[in-house]
């Protein structure tokens, strides 16, 4: 094969090969590339200002993608240029995005791997080591986010996720219109939000933002009160509803440990029945919640308030979100429901949050599923020390909502 044949192979504009090396033993390809006659015009890495003359080169060796079974290699003759604002500098070469000894296209393969595949996965495919897959991803996740472009913020959603027991908690705010992680926090304290607000936001972004959906944590709702004094805060569905199911396992552990003798296995081991909604049980499970029923009226009625509690988020309107509200804790006055009195409470004690969904709607489910997404990525990478490095997988994740690969045993 001729080097004008490695050349249209090859595929890298403005450069020809004009030697190689076909090792057979070891399964390698040696290419040596420099420019073509016409690709006279050298651009200086640092302010990219165009040159036609070169202070010296020296050559470069970068792995590329393989071709068949033969690991190929690249020696790249890169010029240097004499910069009157620079000093002396490299050339700017697209087909090389880094230092590092990998071409354009090889990173980018790599990191399109990294997609759906854990690093270590990755790292056995292409013959590295696991740090340089990590190095890689990040490099080319790097470039992906510096080219898109990023919507204004609206609608924010904050929320935390458990990061393990040295770092606890990680503050992550997130952007509900378009379903992706902006940022991320060490600790879930007031002064953690602050920093998001006084470095990643001007003055008219934060003046923007219509409407934030949150947890119940106070130091959140400071943070926002303070920095974002135009946002609605919007308190998150899930949350009340997940006080709702620890009133509801309350009241079976008083159930368990009032009844004596035979009627205790009645109440017990129904945890995650009663904790599952009525829509998504089977009807063996409903037959089995019947029976608890009908042997326990106290359980039935904290199962009946739960569910009928959800149905809370289907008004449109602030009056009847009200009505139904106000109904719902008037059905506790003779109830003897110690755990759903401190959850009446605790509901009117929010209210003006959980009535503005009905003046500001946003998408409750978008703050769970990028913390369903984040510990997706935490536990295929298990762990990680660079935050930046998680924030742009699950954006990307978010984005091109990948899916990971599963590797199933064979039967």
């Amino acid at each position: 094969m001729r080097d004008n044949e490695f050349t249209r192979i090859l595929g890298w504009p403005g450069y020809r090969v004009f030697r190689h090396e076909i090792d057979e033993t070891t399964k390698t390809l040696r290419l040596w590339v420099r420019r073509k006659r016409g690709n006279c015009k050298l651009i200086c890495s640092g302010c990219g200002r165009k040159f036609t003359d070169a202070h010296d080169y020296n050559e470069r060796e970068v792995r590329d993608l393989p071709w068949g079974e033969y690991r190929t290699t690249v020696i790249i003759e890169v010029y240097r240029v004499c910069c009157p604002e620079c000093g002396v500098k490299v050339e700017r070469v697209p087909q090389l995005p880094s230092k590092a000894p990998f071409s354009k296209r090889f990173e980018d393969a790599v990191g399109l791997a990294c997609e759906s595949a854990s690093v270590r996965q990755v790292a056995r495919q292409f013959r590295m080591a696991a740090s340089t897959v990590r190095a890689i991803d990040l490099r080319y996740l790097q470039r992906w986010s510096a080219t898109r472009c990023k919507e204004p913020l609206k609608q924010m959603g904050v929320d935390e996720v458990y990061f393990g027991k040295h770092t606890k908690f990680i503050t992550v705010v997130s952007n509900l219109e378009t379903g992706e992680p902006l940022w991320f926090g060490q600790d879930r304290k007031q002064e953690t939000l602050d920093e998001f607000f006084r470095t990643q936001l001007r003055k008219r972004r934060r003046n923007g933002i219509e409407a934030a959906c949150v947890d119940m944590w106070l130091p959140f709702t400071k943070s926002i009160k303070q920095w974002a004094p135009n946002c609605r805060i919007i308190y998150d569905k899930f949350h009340i509803l997940q006080h709702a199911n620890e009133a509801v396992d309350e009241v079976r552990r008083a159930e368990f440990f009032r009844k004596g003798g035979p009627m205790r296995d009645v109440v017990k081991g129904k945890r995650w029945l009663l904790l599952t909604r009525w829509v998504n049980l089977s009807n063996q499970k409903r037959q089995q919640l019947n029976q608890l029923f009908a042997l326990n009226r106290r359980v039935m009625k904290a199962y009946l308030l739960k569910e009928s509690l959800e149905r809370l988020w289907t008004y449109y309107y602030e009056g009847a979100m009200l009505n139904y509200l106000q109904n719902w804790i008037a059905q506790l006055r003779w109830q003897r429901l110690e755990p759903f009195q401190k959850l009446a409470h605790m509901l009117l004690d929010h209210l003006d949050g959980i009535l503005n969904y009905c003046r500001t709607k946003v998408r409750l489910g978008v703050v769970e599923a990028i913390n369903g997404n984040i510990k997706t990525l935490f536990r295929r990478g298990r762990g990680y020390k660079n935050l930046a490095y998680l924030l742009l997988k699950a954006q990307r994740m978010a984005v091109t909502k990948t899916e990971f690969i599963v590797l199933k045993k064979a039967a």
